[in-house]
């Protein structure tokens, strides 16, 4: 059976998620691996409030910050242990990597 690793990057520094994406896309195509991706979802855009103090709702409310998170989604075929190693690498603390594995049955079989 074949297992399909697939990879959710999300950052707020969108070079830091390109340098990312493009460092797991040529260790693939160096180690022969069969990905898909990276495909890029729209750009979402997040808003926090902000308050004149530290005491929450109770404190006025003086504006918002505004910032975009950018995603991007891989899919790799195969190579365990290709995946376990681009799971265990140091990744900068502004890009987070969330990892799903899915078992894949050839066709024909039960």
């Amino acid at each position: 059976m074949t297992f399909v690793t697939k990879l959710s990057l999300k950052s707020g520094d969108r070079a830091a998620l390109n340098g990312v994406v493009s460092d797991i896309k040529a260790t693939c195509r160096r180690k022969g691996a069969e990905m898909k991706g990276p495909h890029s979802d729209s750009p979402d855009e997040q808003s926090v409030p902000l308050y004149s103090g530290l005491g929450g709702r109770d404190d006025e409310k003086t504006g918002a910050w505004h910032y975009t998170v950018y995603r991007r989604r891989i899919e790799l075929y195969g190579h365990d242990d290709l995946a376990r190693d681009i799971m265990e690498r140091d990744f900068p603390d502004s890009v987070h990597v969330e990892a799903e594995l899915e078992q894949v049955k050839p066709l024909g079989s039960s």
